[in-house]
């Protein structure tokens, strides 16, 4: 199993976060099956000020490629990201579009 960490910044507004955090405590079945067919066994979200850190463990199936393709096909996980765009900002050198960025490993004990 694979463990991959991601970073995004979120809009710096108390009640956007809020929201966000909101969401986040009844995400809807669509995005969590959508994320479960990725390949993708767990993922947890953690919050600092505005900015985010993903966590997600994979089997050997997943693929970051096969992921976005089948999220660009599912008209749900097209919503839901619509949905979140208002609270999330690029990090710094992001390429258009790009929200989440894989972070790379420093430190293993």
């Amino acid at each position: 199993m694979k463990k991959y960490c991601l970073a995004l910044d979120m809009v710096d507004d108390p009640e956007l976060i809020a929201e966000y955090e909101k969401y986040h405590q009844n995400v809807w079945p669509e995005i969590k099956q959508s994320i479960l067919d990725s390949g993708i066994i767990n993922m947890e979200i953690y919050r600092i000020l505005n900015r985010l850190l993903m966590i997600i463990e994979v089997d050997e199936n997943f693929s970051f490629e096969g992921k976005n393709e089948a999220d660009n096909n599912n008209p749900k996980v097209q919503e839901w990201e619509r949905l979140m765009s208002k609270f999330q900002q690029q990090l710094p050198n992001s390429k258009p579009g790009e929200k989440w960025k894989l972070m790379d490993k420093v430190f293993s004990l």
